[in-house]
């Protein structure tokens, strides 16, 4: 099965240190997903949550991800990326549906 998004080696590996933290809630899932904001219109959202009943469910190298369906349109076939340089330390979106960007990355046109 293809996966609506892809998480780079190094996304994997920080989301599964992140989970292995001492008091991670196991009964949630990492969701990934966009709402409205950001100086571009729209804000990616990357984070642990529930699942909700317009969620779908897919599996990345053993993460149980989520998504609503309804962003599907917006996020398929992005790559979440994991950066830790000096200039630059956290996840990345290189969304091939954006139209556009903002600066900082986290915020996008369509």
């Amino acid at each position: 099965m293809t996966t609506p998004v892809l998480l780079t080696q190094g996304a994997i590996a920080q989301v599964k240190k992140l989970m292995s933290e001492a008091g991670f809630d196991t009964t949630q899932a990492l969701r990934v997903g966009v709402k409205g904001g950001g100086c571009s219109g729209m804000t990616y959202v990357l984070g642990f949550d529930h699942k909700q009943d317009n969620d779908e469910i897919f599996t990345i190298d053993g993460i149980s991800c989520l998504m609503n369906k309804a962003h599907e349109i917006y996020l398929y076939g992005m790559q979440v990326d994991w950066e830790d340089g000096l200039n630059n330390r956290g996840f990345v979106f290189k969304n091939p549906n954006a139209s556009a960007t903002c600066g900082c990355g986290t915020s996008f046109a369509v």
